[in-house]
C-alpha cells in the first residue's frame, strides 16, 4: 500500500517529466486505432465491388504495416523510459539510503509505468475513436463513396488489436525497467547529478578526414539514385546506394562535432562571443554521445519527407490525369489475323480454332453483334485498325542513337515492333477524345508519345534527323524533330510509349494489321444508367461475356468507370500508408530528440547555475538554451532534407509517367506544414520545458 501511495505521489510530482512521454503514447494509440479501424468504417460506405476489393487490400496492407509501426513505437517507449529513469537516479538513491530494496523500487517503477500506460491507452483510444469518424469521411471522399448512411462507428477489432499490441509494449518496458534497476549501485545513484557524460573532443584531423569520406560516400549514393536510376531495376541494385547512404550519414554525424568545434574555434570573434563557447561544447557533447540516435532520426525524417512528398505528388498527378486520360466510356481491342498457333501476353503458346481465326478478321463491332450485344446501348462508336511491321522496331527507330541510348537505358525492350496508325484513323479518335489532330505530307510521319522517359529517348533520335524510316516499301521522314503529344488507349496516366502516324496513302495491307481498336460511349445520361451498361462488359454472368467465352473469342478492354475506381483505390492506399508511416516516423524522431534534450537540461542544471554566478542574465541563458535545442533539432533535419532532395528525384524517376514535377510543389508545401507542425511543436515544448528545468534549484 505504501509503495502504491508513493507511486501516485511521484506521478503527481513528476507530471511535467511525463508530459511529452504521455502525449506521445496518446498520439501513438490514437493513430494506431484510427488506421486499424477502417474495416469497421467500410461497412457504412456504399461502394462498388471493385472499390470493396481495394479497401480490403488496403486493410490487409495496413495490418502488415501496423506490425512494423508497433515495433517502432515499442522501441520508442523503451528508449523514452530509459531517459526518464536516468533522470530519477538520485531519487532512487535516496530510497535505497532509507532502506528500500531494489525490488520495492522496481515495484514503484512498475506501478508508475502501468499507471501511465493505462491512462495513455484510455485517453488515446478515446481520441482515436472520435478521430476515426473523420477518417471515415476521408475514406469516403477519396473513394467517392455514398455516405448517406453515416453513423458513429466503434471498431471492436481495432480496439482489441490496439490494446494487445500496447500491452506487449508495456510488458517489454516493465521488464526493461526491472533489469535496469537491478544493475544500479547506490554510490552511482547518489552521485548521479555529478556523473555527466564526459566531453570528448574528436581528433580534428581524423574528424575532418571522416567528414570528407562521409561526404564522398553520400555524394556517390546521390549520383547513383539521381543519375543512374535506370540501372536500378532489381532489389539487389538498391543495396549499394542504401549502404552508402547509411554509412555516409553515420560518418557525417560522427565527425560533425569535432569538425564544427575545430572550425569555429579558429574564428575567435564567433567562438568567444556571448555564450557561444558554452553552446558549442554542449552541442559537441550531445552529438558525440548520440551518433547512432542522430543517424536513425535523420533517416526517419528523410523517409517521412520522401514518402509524404512523393505519395501526395503521385495522388495529385493521377487525379489530374484521370480526367484527361478517360475521355470516353470504353476501349476495346482484339488481335487481328490470328494464326493457328500464337503466343499470348504471358508468353504461352495457344492453338486457335477456325472460328476464332475467322472472327479475328472482322471488326469488333461485328463480333459484338454476333455474340448478342444490342448495339443501341452504345453511341459515338469509332473503330480503327492498328498496324505493325516486323522489321520496324524501337531499335530501328532510334537509328544511330541506339547504342548510346541502350547504354543509358539497358532494360528497355528494343525489339518491340512499333505501333503504326494511319493519320485519318487517328484523327477520328482524336476528335472524339477532344485532343489535337494532325496532318501529314505524303513522305512524312509523326511520332506520338506522352510517357516522359520515352519522350526523352525518342527526342534524342528525332533531334539527330537521321532516323528516316522505311514503311511498307517507302521511305518516310519525321515531320518534327520531337515527339508530339497524343494517345488512343485510356489509362490512369500518360503511358503512351510511341505511336507512328503515317499518311493514308501508306501501302499497309491486311497482313500488317495487328489489332482492331474500338472506342465508344455508353448511351445513357445518368451514372446509374452507365453502370448498368457497364455490367454488360464486366459482369461474368452477362449474356455477352458468356457468348464470347463459349466461342473462345478474346476481347480486351478498359472502361472509364473501372479506371477511375482502380486509380482512386491505388492512390488512397498509397496516401494512407504514407501518412501512417510518416506520422509515426515523425513522432518517433521528435520524441527521441525531445527526451534527450530534457535529460541533458536536467543533467546540466549545475552548469547553468555557474553561468548565472559569472554574470549571465536569464535572457542570455535562455538564448543559449534555445540555440542548443535549435542546433540539436536542426542538424538531423537539414541532412534529412538534403537526402530527400535526391530521394524524391529517385522516386519521381521510378514513377515517370505517373507523376509530374509540377505537382511536387504543392506536395512539398503540405509535407512542410505537417513536419513543421509536429516537429515544431515538440521543439518548442522541449525548449519551454528545458527552460523550467534549468531554473530548478540544484
Amino acid at each position: 500500500m505504501l509503495v502504491f501511495k508513493l507511486s501516485l505521489k511521484n506521478m503527481k510530482k513528476s507530471l511535467k517529466d511525463y508530459a511529452i512521454y504521455f502525449l506521445t503514447l496518446v498520439l501513438g494509440v490514437a493513430i494506431f486505432y484510427m488506421f486499424n479501424s477502417i474495416d469497421s468504417q467500410q461497412a457504412m460506405l456504399k461502394v462498388s465491388a471493385a472499390q470493396t476489393e481495394m479497401i480490403k487490400l488496403m486493410i490487409s496492407m495496413l495490418s502488415f504495416v501496423s506490425v512494423f509501426v508497433s515495433v517502432i513505437l515499442g522501441l520508442l517507449i523503451v528508449y523514452a523510459n530509459n531517459f526518464l529513469i536516468n533522470r530519477r537516479k538520485k531519487e532512487f538513491g535516496i530510497y535505497m539510503t532509507l532502506g528500500m530494496g531494489k525490488r520495492q523500487i522496481s515495484k514503484i517503477i512498475l506501478i508508475e509505468t502501468l499507471f501511465v500506460g493505462v491512462i495513455s491507452l484510455v485517453v488515446g483510444l478515446f481520441l482515436g475513436i472520435f478521430a476515426s469518424q473523420f477518417m471515415s469521411i476521408l475514406v469516403a471522399k477519396l473513394f467517392e463513396a455514398d455516405m448517406s448512411e453515416f453513423t458513429f462507428v466503434f471498431s471492436k477489432s481495432a480496439c482489441i488489436k490496439t490494446c494487445f499490441y500496447f500491452a506487449v509494449m508495456y510488458l517489454a518496458v516493465m521488464i526493461f525497467n526491472t533489469l535496469a534497476v537491478s544493475r544500479y549501485k547506490l554510490i552511482n545513484l547518489i552521485n548521479a547529478n555529478r556523473q555527466n557524460e564526459k566531453v570528448k573532443i574528436r581528433n580534428p584531423i581524423l574528424a575532418v578526414l571522416i567528414f570528407v569520406i562521409g561526404t564522398l560516400l553520400l555524394s556517390y549514393a546521390y549520383y547513383i539514385v539521381a543519375v543512374k536510376t535506370n540501372t536500378l531495376r532489381e532489389e539487389k541494385d538498391l543495396i549499394k546506394p542504401i549502404l552508402l547512404g547509411l554509412t555516409g550519414t553515420v560518418a557525417i554525424f560522427w565527425s560533425l562535432s569535432g569538425f564544427i568545434l575545430t572550425t569555429i574555434k579558429k574564428v575567435k570573434s564567433i567562438y568567444l562571443k556571448n555564450t557561444n563557447m558554452f553552446v558549442l561544447r554542449q552541442i559537441n557533447n550531445k552529438i558525440n554521445t548520440t551518433v547512432i540516435s542522430m543517424s536513425i532520426i535523420c533517416i526517419m525524417l528523410f523517409m517521412t519527407i520522401t514518402i509524404l512528398s512523393s505519395s501526395l505528388s503521385l495522388r495529385n498527378s493521377m487525379q489530374g490525369d484521370l480526367i484527361e486520360m478517360t475521355p470516353v466510356d470504353i476501349n476495346l481491342e482484339k488481335i487481328a489475323n490470328l494464326p493457328e498457333v500464337y503466343k499470348n501476353q504471358y508468353g504461352k503458346e495457344k492453338h486457335t480454332t477456325l472460328a476464332q481465326r475467322e472472327d479475328s478478321k472482322i471488326p469488333i463491332s461485328e463480333t459484338l453483334k454476333n455474340n448478342g450485344l444490342d448495339m443501341s446501348v452504345l453511341k459515338d462508336i469509332v473503330e480503327i485498325p492498328i498496324y505493325t511491321q516486323e522489321d520496324l522496331t524501337v531499335e530501328k527507330f532510334l537509328g544511330n542513337k541506339f547504342n548510346e541510348i541502350k547504354e543509358e537505358f539497358p532494360f528497355l525492350m528494343y525489339e518491340t515492333a512499333e505501333t503504326i496508325i494511319k493519320v485519318s484513323d487517328y484523327n477520328k479518335i482524336a476528335e472524339l477524345y477532344g485532343i489535337e489532330k494532325y496532318s501529314l505530307n505524303e513522305d512524312e510521319y509523326i511520332m506520338l508519345c506522352d510517357f516522359d522517359s520515352q519522350v526523352q529517348i525518342r527526342n534524342k533520335a528525332l533531334a539527330s534527323k537521321t532516323n528516316d524510316l522505311e514503311i511498307a516499301g517507302k521511305i518516310y521522314k519525321s515531320k518534327y524533330n520531337e515527339c508530339k503529344k497524343g494517345f488512343i488507349n485510356m489509362s490512369t496516366s500518360h503511358t503512351n510509349t510511341g505511336i507512328l502516324l503515317v499518311p493514308d496513302s501508306c501501302n499497309l495491307t491486311d497482313k500488317n494489321k495487328e489489332k482492331h481498336f474500338f472506342v465508344a460511349n455508353y448511351n445513357a445520361t445518368t451514372d446509374e444508367g452507365k453502370k448498368e451498361i457497364e455490367k454488360i462488359f464486366t459482369d461474368l454472368n452477362s449474356n455477352l461475356i458468356q457468348n464470347l467465352d463459349k466461342n473462345g473469342i478474346e476481347i480486351d478492354g478498359v472502361s472509364k468507370i473501372t479506371l477511375i475506381q482502380s486509380s482512386l483505390g491505388l492512390t488512397t492506399i498509397i496516401i494512407f500508408i504514407a501518412i501512417y508511416l510518416g506520422l509515426i516516423f515523425l513522432i518517433a524522431s521528435s520524441v527521441i530528440l525531445a527526451l534527450k534534450q530534457l535529460t541533458e537540461s536536467s543533467d546540466n542544471k549545475e552548469r547553468y547555475a555557474i553561468l548565472r554566478k559569472i554574470g549571465c542574465d536569464e535572457k542570455m541563458i535562455n538564448k543559449s538554451l534555445f540555440s542548443q535545442i535549435a542546433i540539436f533539432f536542426g542538424m538531423p533535419l537539414i541532412l534529412a532534407i538534403i537526402h530527400s532532395i535526391f530521394g524524391i528525384k529517385f522516386a519521381l524517376n521510378l514513377l515517370s509517367g505517373l507523376t509530374k514535377t509540377s505537382e511536387l510543389i504543392p506536395s512539398i508545401v503540405i509535407t512542410t506544414i505537417i513536419i513543421g507542425g509536429i516537429y515544431g511543436a515538440y521543439f518548442f515544448a522541449t525548449y519551454f520545458e528545458s527552460k523550467n528545468i534549468i531554473k530548478e534549484e540544484v
